[in-house]
């Protein structure tokens, strides 16, 4: 036979199968139905395993495995067109819809808002891109940030996320993985960090950098080209200009924004020192309460996701049967476990679109350990 005998073939067995899906699909709506009637969740693992099992053994050896994969996706579909048909709606749900009927119009010009370091920090820089008037508070810490959310001693909190260049903050995963809290804003600013040092030093003289990881990390091709300098590791890149501002020494230096060398009145021995021009970082800004302004397009969840092969799979393929836009996936190992991770997702859909409900509610229904952090917009 040739190929287009073959492709003929394949049409015509295609034409059988879909007309047996669409069978197979009202017949699964007449399942969801008993369940209403009977008060039966939607999803029931052990019925799913026997499926699973039947299916693989009535395919036989070669064929088993790509059966289940092919099977545990129309289960997923299934399912999800039940709760559709059934209406079903979780209390994730209707907090969503609460906080989108009660959230003010405009975004707060103001407030008071939790940033980590100093005055110069790019925090600082964030915040004030997010807001026209914020009254900030500064802490030493990333996880005292959070702290001072959680305890209303600020409404927000401005906290970096992830680098163009370095990548995800991974410090700040873990900490959203403890804490709760709600995601209401991101911002964009381009990052270009300076070598800032005591008025009349030259690069010659300094012996040691001052930065933050991230930082030292941007600037790597920089410091690979210094050698014989010493890195050294602080909190803050704004911590790490004023360490140098208030220091006798005249041999260090510290790589922080433009801005700090007025602000702690030190030299810049070299503008610009990112490995790449356009280095941006994205800082998202945080509340206690759930607050969704008009406009949210971005949705931003984490998850536990069962260790076995194809979890991952099967999640994704939700994303791709609603029509999801996924643009971020983060895992970060779970804190006290073995061989656990949790599963960090941006999500790129407005906060009035059905299907962003429908994929929360099926995800908080069927997972343990799901978290949604929350539904908002981005300045770039």
């Amino acid at each position: 036979m040739d190929i287009k005998e073959l492709r003929g073939n394949i049409d015509r067995i295609d034409e059988q199968l879909v007309a047996l899906i669409r069978e197979r699909m009202e017949t699964a709506a007449k399942i969801g139905e008993y369940k209403r009637e009977n008060k039966l969740p939607v999803y029931d693992p052990s019925r799913e395993r026997e499926l699973f099992d039947r299916v693989a053994s009535l395919a036989g050896d070669e064929f088993g495995s790509y059966t289940r994969v092919l099977y545990s996706t129309m289960t997923d579909v299934s399912r999800s067109y039940q709760r559709k048909l059934l209406g079903r709606k979780s209390d994730l749900a209707e907090k969503m819809q609460a906080a989108i009927d009660a959230t003010d119009k405009l975004f707060p010009t103001g407030g008071v808002v939790a940033c980590q370091g100093v005055e110069g920090a790019y925090s600082q820089l964030a915040c004030e891109k997010l807001f026209k008037s914020p009254s900030i508070m500064y802490f030493q810490s990333f996880e005292d940030v959070f702290r001072a959310v959680d305890k209303k001693l600020c409404r927000y909190g401005v906290l970096p996320i992830e680098n163009s260049t370095a990548g995800s903050v991974n410090k700040i995963y873990d900490l959203m993985a403890k804490f709760k809290f709600h995601i209401v804003r991101s911002a964009r600013i381009q990052v270009g960090h300076a070598l800032l040092a005591k008025r009349g030093a030259e690069l010659s003289d300094i012996k040691e950098i001052y930065s933050h990881e991230q930082a030292i990390s941007q600037c790597s091709e920089f410091l690979s080209e210094h050698k014989d300098i010493k890195v050294n590791i602080c909190e803050n890149t704004a911590v790490a200009a004023r360490l140098v501002a208030e220091s006798d020494r005249t041999d260090i230096a510290a790589l922080s924004s433009p801005g700090c060398a007025e602000l702690y009145d030190l030299a810049t021995l070299r503008d610009n020192v990112c490995d790449h021009i356009g280095n941006y970082t994205r800082f998202i800004c945080i509340s206690k309460g759930l607050e969704i302004y008009p406009g949210a397009d971005k949705t931003s969840i984490m998850m536990k996701i069962p260790h076995k092969p194809g979890s991952l799979y099967r999640i994704m393929a939700r994303f791709n049967a609603l029509g999801l836009n996924l643009e971020k996936l983060e895992s970060r190992p779970k804190p006290g476990s073995d061989f656990e991770f949790m599963f960090y997702f941006d999500i790129g859909a407005s906060i009035y679109a059905p299907e962003l409900f429908e994929l929360v509610c099926e995800l908080e229904d069927d997972l343990d350990g799901f978290k949604y952090f929350g539904s908002y917009s981005e300045i770039m």
